[in-house]
């Protein structure tokens, strides 16, 4: 059962009326079936017109949906053969990030992740996929394994940011999201790296610096989070709306200002509704971006994605 967020009871009305038709149906007593396919093409034109409006705070409730499909749904319909690798080879596992070798669509992959959890256990064992530094050191040595092996790479980022515990910080959170940021421009294979929910700050970047960044139609991506933008200009995160619709980041925002290369449509009313429906789509376009980078060589790409950031904002400048 789909969980609603605050902007969207009258889709939650216009869903629990049909609900109650269909068990009124199923029942035998009554024939409401005509009553059943005229609120279903209103409830389509409900949710059409209401995620056809979204505001920038509204877009952030729906990247951080629960029910959004996780990188395990990811990897479970895009890669075969999924291998997990674990450890950063220095101080221990960090399962905020998930990453290994895989194939995607008859094609061997490195694939990284942020994994966010479902429940309250497993997002407590993920850390609510807040990467700590090593689990950015892990990124780097499979990313490094990757280029030795000639391998691309696939990153689904979904994060509000690193972890920023005094235990990360002590052991060098800044200087491994760095590393991983220059691991990911140095690159001799194509990078591609896709927003799913969330992108935040430098936890984000630190799996984003791609040849091509691909971002979910509602997903969002961005410096800081609108609460914490919010605590730093307003001293309070009672303006959290105000800060997202500051922060421009939305997919169309960022396409416009040439951060991103592609948005990826989401299913009518997003994609929590339909997963299998969104991970197939997002499969297409990270495909079609291979395709076009599978011809380029190693300096052609790390020329690539170096032109590609020098250039970030340009677009937005008149």
């Amino acid at each position: 059962m789909v969980s609603f967020l605050e902007f969207e009871k009258p889709v939650a009305e216009l869903e629990r009326r049909i609900n109650d038709l269909r068990t009124l149906s199923d029942a035998g007593d009554v024939d409401v079936v005509d009553d059943i396919i005229r609120l279903e093409k209103k409830l389509a034109n409900l949710l059409e017109s209401t995620y056809g409006g979204l505001s920038a705070w509204q877009k952030t409730m729906v990247a951080r949906h629960p029910q959004r499909p996780h990188l395990e749904d990811y990897i479970g319909g895009l890669i075969e053969e999924f291998t997990p690798l674990a450890g950063d080879r220095g101080f221990a596992e960090d399962p905020a990030i998930i990453g290994g070798l895989g194939r995607f669509r008859g094609r061997s992959v490195v694939v990284l992740g942020n994994q966010k959890g479902r429940d309250t256990e497993s997002r407590l064992k993920h850390n609510f996929g807040m990467a700590r530094p090593e689990g950015y050191r892990k990124a780097i040595r499979l990313m490094q394994l990757a280029d030795r092996f000639n391998l691309p790479v696939i990153t689904f980022v979904d994060t509000s940011g690193a972890y920023p515990g005094i235990g990360a910080e002590e052991r060098g959170q800044a200087e491994a999201i760095a590393r991983s940021t220059q691991t990911c421009l140095q690159l001799g294979v194509p990078l591609i790296s896709t927003v799913v929910g969330e992108g935040g700050s430098g936890g984000a970047v630190a799996l984003a610096s791609g040849n091509r960044v691909i971002m979910f139609e509602h997903a969002i991506y961005s410096v800081i989070s609108p609460e914490g933008c919010a605590s730093i200009l307003w001293r309070t995160s009672d303006h959290a709306e105000d800060a997202a619709n500051a922060l421009k980041l939305t997919a169309q925002d960022l396409k416009k200002l040439g951060v991103i290369d592609r948005i990826v449509g989401e299913p009518l009313g997003g994609a929590h509704r339909q997963p299998t429906d969104a991970v197939t789509s997002l499969g297409d376009a990270i495909a079609e971006s291979l395709q076009e980078l599978q011809a380029m060589s190693a300096d052609e790409l790390r020329r690539d994605r170096r032109e590609k950031f020098l250039s970030l904002g340009s677009a937005g400048v008149a």
